[in-house]
């Protein structure tokens, strides 16, 4: 278990590195995101996560591909998740599964084609633990507009340590903050 926690975390940095070497912007979404605002309040309810999430501007594709290529890890497109629409994602190496990869999220577009709200632009970062982060409010968004049942458990983890509680309602339209409410009111699922 600790190997498997301990592979994330090095392919999160190995690939946090290179893109910050190479000049290009970015920042840890999903999972890994919501455990580093997580711990910021309370360390022992930090969830781990089995892969790695990052949103890329489009218009960096080239360089990103380059810089993560460079620093071993291998381009995929995939369509297999379980999700309608295509997945870029980077590979721990050649024989790596899609579960050991970097997944990349585009900036300003829809992750499914389907989806409520496009991702966020990506603009201002939060400084984490070896990485740039996403902005808590913009975690919130992407997770109430995905709202699948792991977004819902980081929704309630978040809540559970008071990183969003009603005060965030009016920051979402009416579909999201509907979301967010529903989070609210049953905390436990």
């Amino acid at each position: 278990m600790e190997q498997g926690i301990e592979n994330v975390r090095r392919r999160l940095e190995r690939a946090a590195r290179a893109l910050a070497q190479a000049g290009v912007g970015y920042a840890v979404v999903g999972g890994n995101a919501v455990a580093a605002w997580v711990s910021r309040v309370d360390t022992a309810a930090v969830r781990n996560t089995r892969d790695v999430d990052i949103l890329l501007r489009r218009a960096d594709s080239d360089r990103a591909r380059a810089a993560l290529e460079a620093a071993g890890f291998v381009h995929r497109r995939v369509t297999s998740l379980g999700r309608a629409g295509a997945l870029d994602v980077f590979l721990d190496g050649p024989d790596a599964k899609v579960r050991d990869a970097v997944h990349i999220l585009w900036a300003g577009e829809r992750a499914v084609p389907d989806a409520i709200e496009p991702t966020p632009e990506l603009g201002r970062t939060e400084p984490a633990d070896g990485f740039e982060l996403i902005p808590l409010e913009d975690l919130l968004r992407m997770k109430l507009t995905s709202f699948c049942d792991k977004d819902r458990m980081h929704l309630r983890d978040l809540a559970s340590v008071g990183l969003v509680d009603a005060g965030w309602l009016a920051k979402f339209p009416e579909t999201l903050g509907a979301r967010l409410q529903a989070i609210l009111d049953d905390p436990e699922g």
